[in-house]
């Protein structure tokens, strides 16, 4: 009898320990989606330091391929779709040639797996030529959502939403 409560004692320790060490091993799907947060959050700081140092300083040498995707795709602009890293660049280089004072400020930016939303609102005085509108010197503030889709810490694509009436009215264009 004391022999097979012993047996059963060390049966117990036995199933204890390795359920214990079990519950420490985290599991595939959970390793999964801790690397998943972890490229998400590199996404989200990479994306907007380049956003910042385009906005911020001016600097449109920073939309390269460290950064995007050489086929980089501005989706659905009221030009068609804008495909790859020099014509992305002029695209946007023409917020910075049109709106001298252009702010861009981030309201938001979330995002889960390779896709991310922002939120964003743009501000300025358009003081330059804005896709061959010469100046109005009037002044916008607009806000918008751009999709972005990423791939290997690259910015793949990105569609921006506007209310595009607001936006030309404030332009003095409407």
């Amino acid at each position: 009898m004391k022999e097979n409560l012993n047996k059963l004692k060390t049966s117990i320790i036995i199933c204890l320990v390795l359920l214990i060490a079990g519950c420490n091993n985290p599991s595939e799907k959970h390793l999964e989606l801790e690397n998943a947060q972890v490229s998400l959050e590199k996404n989200l700081e990479m994306y907007t330091m380049v956003w910042n140092e385009v906005f911020k300083n001016r600097n449109l040498d920073i939309i390269n391929e460290e950064y995007f995707d050489k086929d980089v795709t501005a989706l659905a602009t009221s030009a068609g779709d804008i495909a790859g890293i020099e014509n992305f660049k002029a695209y946007y280089g023409n917020y910075i040639t049109g709106f001298s004072d252009g702010e861009l400020i981030f309201v938001d930016l979330f995002g889960q797996g390779d896709k991310m939303v922002k939120h964003w609102r743009f501000k300025g005085t358009h003081d330059g030529d804005f896709f061959g509108v010469p100046a109005t010197n009037k002044k916008v503030d607009v806000s918008g959502t751009t999709l972005i889709k990423m791939k290997e810490g690259k910015i793949v694509a990105e569609q921006d939403f506007m209310d595009f009436l607001s936006f030309y009215t404030q332009l003095g264009l409407m």
